[in-house]
């Protein structure tokens, strides 16, 4: 199985490894979600719903193109509020806030990929190989409080998603978008082995990132899956004409 479009024809620029990964995700309405967005992007929907995702993880290995891995910047945990939109053909995530334990990564990716990076006092402890505690608490004046405090864990074989599927949809995303001070819309291509996803579980005793844009997510449990480990590589942003 490839990604569904070729690599970029300019080299990478960033390496991360992203640990104990959680997929939480809530279907909602597109028109609850269409005024939180850029106007200039289009919501991808799955069965005429929109999809809202909250993503838990830690992430290693985090260097340069040609630069090894420095012990400060090259390993912090991480979590993001996402949905999911898509223009000419390449389906992508729209971040609403990433929130991560390391103050110079969250300026430099706010400068440099114009992402809406916050900082959080971040704690991961993975117990038995596999049940991961993660408490996430914002500290960033930047946005509304918005905090995660979990445990979860995988249940199942690992398996890869088949073209076709929600799981698949949800999940093989290979771009970013985002949107500058301006209204230019940007791309940022990724790339990384199709994701060995297991089914979770998860008990969940806060979670207000959603809330704290206005997103009230839907009292239903939400869709799981939990990935242990995935290399991924980096691009640098271009920028869309959509004229």
């Amino acid at each position: 199985m490839s990604r569904p479009w070729p690599l970029p024809d300019k080299p990478w620029i960033m390496h991360q490894t992203w640990n104990d990964l959680l997929f939480a995700h809530w279907p909602i309405p597109v028109e609850l979600l269409r005024p939180l967005l850029p106007p200039q992007l289009p919501i991808d929907t799955f069965n005429g719903s929109a999809w809202i995702g909250v993503v838990p993880f830690h992430m290693s290995g985090v260097r340069a193109r040609g630069t090894p891995s420095l012990p400060y910047f090259s390993a912090f945990p991480e979590i993001n509020l996402r949905t999911y939109v898509s223009i000419t053909g390449k389906p992508g995530v729209y971040f609403f806030s990433l929130d991560a334990f390391h103050r110079a990564a969250v300026e430099s990716a706010r400068f440099a990929f114009h992402l809406p990076y916050l900082y959080a006092h971040i704690e991961v402890q993975v117990r038995d190989l596999h049940t991961v505690h993660y408490k996430s608490i914002r500290k960033d004046k930047r946005a509304k409080q918005g905090d995660f405090i979990g445990v979860y864990r995988p249940t199942s074989e690992i398996s890869l998603a088949a073209p076709g599927t929600l799981d698949y949809w949800l999940t093989e995303r290979y771009c970013l978008y985002c949107v500058d001070r301006r209204g230019q819309v940007f791309r940022g291509e990724i790339d990384h082995q199709p994701w060995p996803l297991q089914s979770a579980e998860a008990s969940i005793e806060v979670n207000t990132l959603a809330q704290s844009f206005g997103i009230e997510l839907p009292n239903i449990s939400p869709i799981l899956h939990f990935s242990k480990t995935i290399h991924v590589k980096i691009w640098l942003l271009d920028p869309l004409s959509l004229s």
